[in-house]
């Protein structure tokens, strides 16, 4: 190989994994705010009497949501709350038959005394933002609880977030999100260990050591004239939570997180259903990094504020760099071959413990924190950083997007009211888009068998447990993507019960 082209690999390699380092070091201080603050007290400064109870309207943002729309009004009309003190907004800017069943739902609980409203537009101007601020402009209550179609709140939300008020510093009180499927299959299973680390530790590290952090989209409850304050809600970016979010802390108001205080939500079951998802909050996220963080660094706010928030909002620009790391690892180890072990594991490993032994730490820990049986899923975590390779094809594309400005629809995630083990949603509508990524994530796939076959011949086993990590992430997706359909189950002529989970 051509000295000058060594050189360049190497220093590529070398730069990419620097990068990945940083930020993994970042989420070990994350890790370290989290132990630091995790047991600071997080009690309502007062208690509304239950003559006193403030109005609130219950916002319920659907598009295309048959399977769930009824499960959700049948849990929000279960609220603990005085009837005369809640209003609900059933906003549905639907275009096939869940507008008749979430009209007939409407009527059914409004005939029952309950004040509930049923909005829909023709057009889906500003997507789920859009709905949300004209139904804001008509919202009797002064707080405003908001819910996706896929979860299911729990009787008590209001009366477990409202007291939080009492404090007129505070604009939002977020829940975190359980998963009522976790376990319904390998998909499900990781990505609730993503949420976990996200919500557990991410979600605590910053709330409760005064940095920012964000509104998660649903499961929360608003001030109302703190949104206002805000400038209300903006369709411009596809993460309309986090844009109002840092809006809203950067005029002073203050958040709380509630880690102890779940609803249960329904997690994507389709693989390109998940896809969509990723896409979305990824551009989203950029698209928010681009329009806030020249506002936060400008901003009279700590320090430490301000790098939070720019780790926070730029994590997904790692993503682009996963796909060069990818091709350039086998050709980097064939270079430096050569080398002993000594001398490559104490430049390597350095930069692998802060690459990717934070991120197993963190997601681990999350674990640990919410489950009793956390030790049965340790297992899981290889797969967690797999998948997370795995989707940089995915996710690079929408960062792309972000930055060239092209402007897309909030492409929903498709629910079907999964709830157990044994049911299915193979043959129901709604299913994710495809695309040619999947085609992209096949290359990826036959390339990575290709090197590791090529790491065996060399010799280099070394090299062959990371090598699996990036091709266990490809191909998982790759044969998801292309297999997991009703065509294949056709195929073969499976029956409902002998349906295979992936």
């Amino acid at each position: 190989m051509i000295p000058i082209l060594k050189i360049l690999i190497l220093t590529l390699y070398f730069l990419i994994l620097l990068i990945l380092s940083i930020y993994g070091i970042h989420r070990y201080i994350l890790l370290y705010l989290f132990f630091k603050y995790k047991n600071r007290g997080n009690s309502p400064r007062g208690y509304f009497s239950e003559d006193n109870l403030p109005k609130v309207t219950v916002q319920l943002p659907i598009y295309n949501e048959v399977y769930v729309v009824e499960r959700l009004i049948d849990a929000v009309c279960r609220l603990d709350y005085p009837k005369e003190k809640l209003e609900i907004q059933v906003l549905d800017d639907s275009t096939d038959e869940t507008k008749d069943i979430a009209m007939a739902q409407v009527e059914r609980y409004k005939n029952q005394g309950f004040n509930i409203k049923y909005f829909h537009r023709d057009s889906r101007r500003g997507f789920k933002a859009g709905a949300l601020q004209e139904g804001l402009l008509k919202a009797e209550g002064d707080f405003i609880a908001i819910f996706d179609a896929d979860f299911i709140p729990n009787p008590d939300f209001i009366r477990r977030t409202i007291h939080y008020f009492t404090d007129e510093s505070i604009a939002l009180v977020q829940a975190r999100w359980g998963h009522i499927n976790r376990e319904f299959s390998f998909l499900t299973m990781i990505q609730s260990i993503l949420l976990d680390g996200h919500f557990i530790v991410e979600h605590v590290a910053r709330n409760r050591s005064g940095r920012f952090f964000n509104f998660n989209g649903t499961a929360g409850i608003w001030r109302k004239i703190a949104i206002f304050q805000s400038g209300g809600w903006d369709g411009s970016t596809l993460a309309e939570d986090l844009d109002l979010s840092y809006r809203a802390q950067l005029l002073g108001w203050k958040f709380v997180y509630l880690p102890d205080f779940s609803v249960p939500a329904e997690l994507p079951v389709d693989i390109n259903g998940f896809k969509n998802q990723q896409h979305r909050w990824a551009k989203g996220s950029v698209q928010a990094a681009i329009k806030l963080l020249p506002k936060i660094m400008k901003a009279k706010i700590p320090l430490k504020i301000k790098l939070e928030a720019f780790f926070h909002l730029t994590g997904n620009f790692t993503f682009p760099l996963m796909i060069p790391l990818s091709l350039l690892v086998f050709p980097t180890v064939i270079i430096r071959k050569g080398l002993g072990l000594y001398d490559m594991v104490i430049v390597d490993l350095p930069l692998f413990l802060f690459a990717t032994g934070s991120f197993a730490i963190f997601y681990a820990l999350a674990q640990k924190e919410l489950y009793t049986d956390w030790d049965k899923n340790i297992k899981y975590i290889p797969f967690v950083l797999s998948l997370g390779v795995g989707l940089s094809i995915n996710n690079t594309i929408a960062v792309l997007e972000a930055l060239e400005g092209k402007k897309s629809e909030f492409v929903r995630t498709p629910k079907f009211g999964i709830e157990g083990k044994n049911q299915s949603w193979i043959g129901k509508k709604y299913k994710g888009n495809r695309s040619f990524i999947p085609y992209l994530e096949l290359a990826m796939t036959i390339y990575f068998v290709i090197v590791i076959i090529g790491a065996f011949v060399a010799e280099i086993y070394m090299t062959i447990p990371f090598l699996l990590i990036f091709f266990f992430g490809y191909v998982y997706l790759t044969y998801l993507s292309f297999f997991q359909n009703k065509k294949l189950l056709e195929v073969y002529n499976l029956e409902p019960q002998k349906r295979i989970r992936f």
